[in-house]
C-alpha cells in the first residue's frame, strides 16, 4: 500500500536512535530504499515529539523510538483515528515484538509501507495510554533510582535493580476487579494491556494485542532475599503461582484505591498520577500497521 508521501518521526535522544548518532538519518532513509515508499524524515527531541506528530495529518505516521515514545505518539494517534507505523528504536522494544515486528528497521519499513492497518488494544491508567503496561511499587521505583544514575539506561539497570529489591516496600491495595473487591498487600502491581505469559521460553509476551483483557499481578508480600527467589524462579519459568503471587487476574477493569497522589511507571516511564486510579482496557483502541497475511 503506496501513499504519496510516509511521514518518519524518530525520537533522536533514546535507546538505538541516540546511539546511531550523526548517521541516524541516512540508516532511516536506507531501510526504506528497498520499500518503494517516499518519505519525509524529521529527527526530533523527546518534548517536540507530540507537536512533530500533531503537525502532520497523513493518515499513517511511521514513529521510532522507545516504548515510551511510542505511546506518547499513540495517545495521540488514538483520538484522531490514524494509523500508527513502528520503528523499533529503543532499548528493548516491547510493543514492537509483540506486533510480530523482528527488531530490525529493514522489516518494519517494509511493514510500514506494505504491511495491514489493523486494530489492537491499548489500556488506560486514569486518562493515560499504555500499550504495554502499567505498575506500581517496585518497577517504578527502580525506573527513578536508574534514570538519577546519569548512566546509560543499561547499565545503570542492574544496581538499580538490586537496591529497591533489597529494600522493597510492600503497599496494602485495595482492588476491584470488574466489580469485586479484594485486599492485596504487594511490593508490585503490576497491570498489562491483554495478557501476559508466565510460561517457559514466552515470559513476559503476549500472543495477541486484541483479546481486550487486561493481565493483573500482584507480587507477594515478602523480603529482599525471598523477592530474588521469586524472580529468579519467574525468569527460569518455574513460577510458583500461589507462593509468588498474591493475586493473578484478568479483567477488563480495576480501581485501586489509595490516598493522594503516587509514581506509576507507563511503559518506562513515570509519572504521578491521583488515587483512586482506574486501569482499564480499550478494545481496538489503535490503528497500528501489521506484518501482512501471507
Amino acid at each position: 500500500m503506496h501513499r504519496q508521501v510516509l511521514p518518519v518521526v524518530i525520537n533522536c535522544e533514546g535507546g538505538t536512535a541516540a546511539g546511531l548518532g550523526d548517521s541516524l538519518g541516512d540508516t532511516i532513509r536506507n531501510a526504506f530504499a528497498l520499500t518503494g515508499q517516499a518519505i519525509d524524515v524529521k529527527l526530533v527531541k523527546a518534548k517536540d515529539l507530540d507537536q512533530a506528530v500533531t503537525a502532520t495529518r497523513s493518515p499513517v505516521i511511521a514513529v521510532g523510538g522507545g516504548d515510551g515514545t511510542l505511546a506518547s505518539a499513540a495517545a495521540r494517534l488514538a483520538g484522531e483515528g490514524r494509523c500508527l507505523a513502528v520503528l523499533p528504536l529503543g532499548t528493548r522494544n516491547h510493543f514492537a515484538r509483540d506486533i510480530g515486528l523482528d527488531g530490525t528497521l529493514e522489516q518494519a519499513a517494509q511493514v510500514a509501507a506494505h504491511g495491514r492497518c489493523d486494530m489492537v488494544d491499548v489500556g488506560y491508567a486514569g486518562e493515560r495510554l499504555f500499550l504495554n503496561n502499567a505498575s506500581l511499587g517496585l518497577y517504578a521505583r527502580m525506573v527513578e533510582d536508574r534514570d538519577r544514575r546519569h548512566l546509560p539506561k543499561w547499565l545503570a539497570t542492574l544496581p538499580a535493580a538490586l537496591r529497591v529489591v533489597v529494600w522493597p516496600r510492600t503497599r496494602r491495595l485495595d482492588l476491584d476487579i470488574d466489580g469485586t473487591r479484594r485486599r492485596v498487600k504487594t511490593p508490585l502491581l503490576f497491570i498489562g494491556n491483554n495478557l501476559y505469559s508466565l510460561e517457559k521460553g514466552h515470559i513476559g509476551q503476549r500472543a495477541t494485542l486484541q483479546d481486550g483483557q487486561l493481565s493483573l499481578f500482584a507480587v507477594a508480600q515478602r523480603g529482599g532475599p525471598g523477592l530474588l527467589l521469586a524472580a529468579w524462579r519467574i525468569m527460569r519459568g518455574k513460577v510458583d503461582r500461589r507462593a509468588d503471587f498474591a493475586a493473578i487476574e484478568s479483567a477488563r477493569e480495576v480501581i485501586a484505591y489509595r490516598h493522594g497522589s503516587h509514581h506509576i511507571a507507563l511503559d518506562g516511564e513515570v509519572i504521578e498520577l491521583e488515587f483512586p486510579l482506574t486501569f482499564r482496557i480499550a478494545p481496538g483502541g489503535l490503528k497500528v500497521m501489521l506484518p501482512a497475511i501471507a
